[in-house]
């Protein structure tokens, strides 16, 4: 009498292949270092994301820090910050009346 599991191996080579006891390791040990270990390979792509964001915003703030400092130069000149507190925040002086006149392309919708 021969054994079915033989029978089903000399039918199929690919279960042949996949009853190795080799086989049967490696696949286990590439499931467990794919999704389950600490360092898995889904968490190292969710950090890669993650570390990528965080230079994106390293980038941009050390730009905004370039511009704040050129804006802290030019606001040490006391008629600078004058225009700027006049253009920015539309202040005024009491004896003054402003004006302010918006174009249609200028609005935001």
């Amino acid at each position: 009498m021969k054994n079915p599991i033989k029978k089903l191996t000399d039918k199929h080579p690919l279960l042949r292949f996949l009853s190795n006891k080799y086989v049967i390791v490696l696949v286990f040990f590439s499931v467990w270092m794919l999704f389950l270990d600490n360092y898995s390979y889904l968490d190292h792509r969710l950090l890669d994301k993650e570390i990528d964001e965080l230079e994106d915003n390293k980038e941009y703030y050390l730009e905004e820090i370039k511009q704040d400092k050129k804006n802290i130069k030019i606001l040490k000149n006391p008629h600078q910050v004058e225009k700027f507190a006049r253009e920015k925040y539309y202040m005024k002086k009491d004896s003054e009346d402003i004006y302010i006149i918006e174009y249609e392309g200028d609005s935001l919708k």
